[in-house]
């Protein structure tokens, strides 16, 4: 049977090209579609400002101070009521609890069906439900179970993308994959955001259905495209993958390789919790998606809501400035990686970027409201240190520990890994918004304090991980050589960080 995508099979001879040109190539189809995934779920943080203009309390923390915003009138039943932003938190917890739990069975199917058809079903399911959301617009429907229903499942198709596009990547790319370069590709999540942002916001003025229908659009589109183009693996186009992957069969969740001529199963979901360094990752990203998530969803809602410079900003303005939050998590996604090289150190600069960002959050709720240009170089800064743990645990963290020495050859985890990691870290996301959508009716300094905690607890989590390195590592050893007296960490867990 020809596995070949159809342009490779009637137009573009597989031969023709370079294995440089072919990784080039699936780089940028999974930069574009997981671009895509995020664009589509970006909307809803913009459309928020338009569904509930209503009055909230926007007291400036640690001070009490309260200014309430005068009613812009509008809205969009049930969201326009006295409940809209419980409401709209609902919202956001039914797509985020869908999609963590979806996220932990993608990883099985993609590896018993072709990604590059999963991948496609995924991207077209995702773009027909955000739009059925849109249209709600055109059909005057204000029934909250609609909304929700058609929330979960776009959340449910919104499951296939990350743990197929990592799949794939690594299928290509085997352990050549570095921070650095992995922080590059994983711009493709704040470029997302910032692209679906912009568009959601222009699309606003002819009526907020549009905002939803015109990503969606371009994301089949997009999606189309990965269906014409993406060879998922190098077997796909007639290459040799174990010489790709340096020898190493690689297949995904749940396949089978081989060794010495002979079949083996591939590591088991559980056995890959057992991976040294997995869970501690997995629980860190819990609180460090959760700070994220909060951001990519609240963020227009809360601009919107805050006396910026004396003045309120309109929707469409907020939606613009909100996208320089995604701005700083590119730069901070590259800086972390390229960090995280260099020191040969992935738990250490998580835990740095995750105490920083606290401070960067305190600093931007107390002094981001002086000015708009305070606002946004605050805003950049404090995306910058959200993001940049996020998308270094979720790349490079991932692959790594999915190649890790405990696995003694057996297989690469590297899909179970990611789907584990980001599953995790998916329900920490689908926590922060609904604490969010009741915490914000009453004050927004009760969500940055929710949201500094939970980045305390993510840094509290990689801490140990990050300790252990500073000993086994000479060049981070030097800089904390006043305490190698301390005996505070088994030898145990120095060796069972050492793939990470």
């Amino acid at each position: 049977m020809d596995h070949r995508p159809p342009a490779f099979r009637y137009f573009i001879k597989s031969a023709s090209l370079s294995l440089t040109t072919y990784r080039y190539l699936v780089l940028i189809l999974t930069f574009l579609a997981y671009t895509s995934y995020h664009a589509t779920r970006k909307t809803t943080s913009i459309v928020k400002t338009v569904l509930d203009p209503e009055t909230h309390n926007v007291g400036m923390w640690p001070l009490s101070n309260f200014h309430p915003r005068a009613t812009t009138g509008g809205g969009w039943a049930p969201f326009d009521g006295a409940e809209g932003p419980q409401l709209l938190g609902v919202l956001d917890l039914s797509f985020l609890a869908v999609y963590s739990t979806g996220m932990y069975f993608a990883g099985h199917l993609g590896d018993r069906l072709d990604l590059r058809i999963f991948l496609t079903i995924g991207m077209i399911g995702t773009s027909i439900f955000t739009s059925l959301f849109g249209v709600g617009y055109w059909l005057n429907i204000h029934v909250f179970g609609y909304f929700l229903v058609v929330q979960m499942l776009a959340g449910l198709f919104q499951s296939t993308g990350w743990p197929s596009v990592v799949a794939v990547v690594g299928n290509w790319h085997g352990k050549r994959k570095r921070g650095l370069i992995m922080g590059i590709w994983n711009a493709h999540t704040s470029v997302g955001n910032i692209s679906g942002s912009l568009l959601a916001s222009l699309m606003l003025k002819y009526g907020w259905g549009w905002s939803f229908v015109v990503p969606s659009l371009l994301m089949a589109f997009v999606g189309l495209a990965l269906f014409l183009l993406l060879p998922p693996r190098p077997e796909s186009v007639g290459l040799d993958g174990n010489e790709i992957r340096n020898g190493v069969r690689e297949p995904l969740l749940g396949g089978e390789g081989e060794e010495n001529g002979k079949k083996r199963k591939a590591v088991g979901f559980w056995a890959a919790w057992q991976i040294p360094g997995v869970t501690a990752f997995a629980f860190g990203l819990f609180f460090s998606k959760l700070v994220a998530y909060t951001f990519l969803y609240w963020l227009p809602f809360y601009i919107s809501h805050t006396e910026i410079g004396g003045e309120y900003l309109s929707n469409w303005k907020a939606g613009m400035l909100s996208t320089l939050f995604d701005v700083g998590g590119v730069i901070g996604g590259i800086l972390a990686g390229h960090l995280s090289d260099s020191l040969d150190a992935r738990a250490f600069t998580s835990v740095l970027f995750t105490y920083l960002a606290i401070g960067a959050l305190f600093i931007y709720r107390y002094f981001g409201s002086s000015s708009l240009l305070m606002n946004a170089t605050l805003m950049i800064i404090a995306g910058m240190f959200v993001n940049g743990p996020y998308a270094l645990i979720t790349t490079a963290v991932s692959a790594d520990l999915g190649t890790h020495e405990s696995l003694r050859g057996d297989s690469n985890a590297l899909a179970t890994v990611t789907a584990i990691i980001d599953g995790t870290g998916s329900a920490g996301a689908a926590i922060g918004p609904l604490l969010t959508g009741y915490l914000s009716a009453k004050s927004w300094d009760s969500v940055f304090a929710m949201l500094m905690v939970a980045a305390l607890l993510a840094g509290l989590l990689l801490t140990k991980l990050a300790w252990a390195e500073i000993k086994r590592n000479e060049r981070l050893h030097l800089c904390f050589r006043r305490r190698n007296s301390s005996d505070g960490m088994a030898n145990g867990v120095s060796h069972s960080v050492e793939g990470v």
